[in-house]
């Protein structure tokens, strides 16, 4: 995609965090920053760790908040949906960014994650897609800052370069001050383990409730991953594609099912 058809073309943002979220903004500004038509349909609540989830069992409610502006009572799944198929039916999007989500989705978080849900979703609906996310230490303020200074720099590379239609991007941005980025590393998707466990709480009528508490374990050392990039201070571009098959494991199945 040139600069000249970027510059032009209409771009539908989403998220996960919700229509009031900070990273809401910042990928706005990205998106400013690429085109001037600027759509913005993104969850009326959090739907951090929706995953690619999709409402099938409720009515879906969207509220125009402003000009171009709506937030869904639904999955970032759902509003990508309804924007694509509905609210910019006359004149669809050419382009898709989702996020910026307040923490990194790397490695098997990409299962999880609403965020790469809202690319995903762009990416079957035949759209080039595009996942943000800003890494964050709790005890600190999010550096959005940084994923404003490489975000539209990012997107228009990658824009720029072209990839399958079932495959989208996943960009993640260092927990570090702009000045202080390293470069852009692209990436493949990482493996870490994970720390989670079932916290059981007590509500004030003695009815049980619970707490599913994730915690992100150590990686695996691969210099060419998002999760070692993203720790030695770089922006990671990953391409993702929809296809699970694990190619190998299908051939082996095939020979041993083979008549």
């Amino acid at each position: 995609m040139t600069p000249e058809k970027i510059a032009r073309a209409r771009i539908l943002v989403t998220n996960d965090d919700g229509i009031h979220a900070p990273g809401l903004e910042a990928l706005v500004e990205i998106a400013s920053q690429l085109s001037k038509d600027v759509w913005i349909v993104a969850p009326e609540a959090n739907q951090s760790g929706a995953g690619h989830s999709l409402s099938i069992s409720k009515p879906l409610r969207a509220r125009e908040v402003s000009d171009r502006k709506f937030a869904v009572e639904g999955t970032p799944t759902d509003c990508v949906l309804l924007a694509v198929k509905h609210l910019m039916k006359d004149h669809k999007p050419d382009i898709v960014l989702s996020g910026v989500n307040r923490g990194t989705n790397m490695s098997d978080d990409v299962t999880y994650s609403g965020t790469i849900a809202g690319a995903m979703e762009g990416c079957l609906l035949g759209l080039p897609s595009i996942a943000f996310s800003q890494a964050f230490a709790y005890e600190h303020p999010v550096k959005w800052a940084t994923a404003t200074a490489f975000g539209a720099d990012v997107a228009r590379k990658v824009l720029a370069a072209g990839w399958p239609l079932n495959v989208f991007i996943n960009v993640n941005f260092p927990n570090v001050v702009a000045s202080a980025v390293k470069g852009i590393k692209v990436t493949r998707q990482g493996v870490r383990a994970f720390g989670s466990s079932i916290v059981e709480r007590i509500d004030p009528r003695g009815g049980h409730y619970y707490w599913n508490s994730y915690t992100p374990g150590e990686h695996e050392d691969d210099p060419d991953g998002d999760v070692s990039a993203i720790r030695a201070g770089y922006v990671s571009v990953t391409p993702l594609h929809l296809d699970l098959t694990h190619d190998a494991t299908r051939k082996k199945l095939a020979a041993e099912f083979a008549d």
